[in-house]
């Protein structure tokens, strides 16, 4: 691509609403500098935003890269970058990246990038896709001072090389992620475009019923005396059943199990990621629930049990062992009880917790298909 007619190389950033419009707009402060930095100053760089669901209703390739070059060609545009926090796919891989220097475009999947230093990796792969895709510069301009491509990117033990396309797509270069590090990277990518941390607040029916049950619990003399019976191997079974049930709740009664739509090896694969991502999110959910839960019981615990009345029902002394031991217990019993509580909760309220505005579409989709 080249210049627009003022001399500057107009870069949009073409995003999926909620996740993918944040990281934009965040990368979207230093970007211009970042790239004419990469032409040591000779060439000047605007970025302009764009939120808009470009992915609704499909996650074909072709589909979506002939959505953004339609969009690309009613603005003045002269790259554009799509990011979307959907998990694409392409002959049976998981994508990390389409580009398409004819058309001046690059359409970037979030979750190949994995969970961790996410933000830099985001702007070190958009920055290296527009370095690569901006052709023609000024006569006394030299080469960019290119970085390492794309493959790179994810990292040393990723599995992101370059895979095949077919002569009829718009996409004239692709990367994909392969093997076991390619795929805990992509599944960490997921669970990160999940948030799995907003399920605590998006789950306040559940979490009432855990709160109520925990408080309950905390001045029963049975539970007392059952806390202090139980030895740290029983306690953690405990925890691991409680954590367990509620995340075995919540797939059940929200369908958050995903079922192959078809019966290729790929289908298969493709359920089987969504199926642990939603696990590995949940599983994170639930376990900062455990945590608050746990911290609340033994606030309430040193609040309200009285030692004496303690030692009288339970013939021991109420020490500090005793208040945690009785605080970790208790913790348990509200997780059961708040996955009880779970069941008041809309389906469609357990997926706004669990799930990125994305994925809750992409669901829908398969519902309304499936009806």
């Amino acid at each position: 691509m080249g210049e627009s007619s003022q001399g500057v190389t107009v870069v949009a950033l073409l995003a999926d609403p909620d996740a993918p419009t944040e990281v934009a707009q965040r990368m979207a402060k230093d970007l211009p500098d970042r790239l004419a930095d990469a032409f040591d100053g000779h060439r000047e760089f605007s970025v302009e935003v764009v939120s808009e669901p470009f992915t609704a209703g499909t996650e074909d390739l072709s589909t979506l890269t002939r959505r953004i070059v339609d969009r690309a060609g009613e603005e003045n545009w002269d790259v554009v970058v799509a990011l979307t926090d959907l998990p694409l796919h392409a002959g049976g891989r998981k994508l990390a990246a389409d580009l398409s220097h004819e058309h001046g475009l690059a359409l970037l999947s979030l979750p190949s990038l994995g969970g961790l230093r996410f933000h830099r990796r985001a702007r070190r792969a958009v920055e290296r896709a527009v370095l690569s895709l901006v052709d023609g510069r000024p006569a006394d301009a030299p080469e960019p001072r290119r970085p390492r491509p794309l493959r790179r990117l994810a990292g040393r033990f990723a599995g992101v090389h370059s895979g095949p396309v077919d002569d009829e797509e718009t996409a004239d270069r692709r990367y994909v992620v392969s093997g076991p590090g390619g795929y805990l990277r992509v599944l960490g990518g997921m669970v990160r475009a999940n948030r799995p941390w907003r399920l605590v607040p998006g789950l306040s029916k559940a979490l009432a019923a855990a709160l109520a049950a925990g408080a309950i619990a905390t001045v029963n003399a049975t539970v007392w005396n059952l806390a202090i019976a139980l030895d740290t191997a029983r306690l953690v079974i405990a925890t691991i059943g409680s954590i367990a049930l509620m995340i075995g709740w919540l797939i059940v009664d929200a369908h958050l199990w995903h079922r192959a739509t078809g019966d290729s090896p790929q289908a298969r694969t493709r359920a089987a990621l969504y199926n642990a991502s939603t696990v590995v999110t949940l599983s994170i959910g639930v376990l900062v629930c455990y945590v608050g839960l746990l911290i609340v019981n033994l606030l309430w615990a040193l609040f309200i049990v009285n030692g004496e009345v303690f030692a009288s029902m339970t013939k021991s002394p109420l020490r500090a062992a005793e208040y945690w031991t009785l605080a970790w217990f208790v913790a348990s019993v509200a997780t059961v009880g708040g996955a009880l509580g779970s069941g008041l909760e809309s389906d469609e309220a357990v997926r706004a917790a669990a799930y990125s505005k994305r994925e809750q579409e992409r669901r829908r989709m398969l519902e309304d298909e499936g009806d």
